[in-house]
């Protein structure tokens, strides 16, 4: 794909409680991250992991989903308004911006 997410290595932590399958597991970047559907905290702005999940789909699923939204933000429904702001008003910022989180990616812990 040719998205400035390109080449990034990113952390995740997933806890998964007693209640799964039938409840989502809780999904965090540890990784910095700058994406309008992220939190600062590193929580992650999407529907399967909230509303919208089904014990059908597993941690395979849930990667790809959150994949999915690195490249194809909604900058609808924001976790960090200025993310949002930048992806829908200067995409060229917001493009330089990522690729420097995708650098920092490739030295971190």
């Amino acid at each position: 794909d040719d998205t400035p997410w390109d080449g990034g290595t990113f952390k995740l932590t997933l806890q998964f409680t007693e209640d799964y399958p039938n409840k989502p597991p809780t999904v965090r970047f540890v990784s910095r991250m700058f994406h309008p559907n992220i939190y600062a905290d590193g929580s992650i702005c999407l529907d399967i992991l909230q509303n919208q999940w089904s014990p059908i789909y597993d941690v395979a699923a849930i990667l790809t989903s959150i994949q999915s939204l690195l490249c194809d933000p909604n900058p609808n429904s924001p976790a960090n308004s200025e993310a949002a702001r930048m992806f829908s008003e200067n995409k060229r910022e917001y493009n330089r911006r990522v690729r420097e989180i995708v650098e920092q990616s490739w030295t971190a812990d």
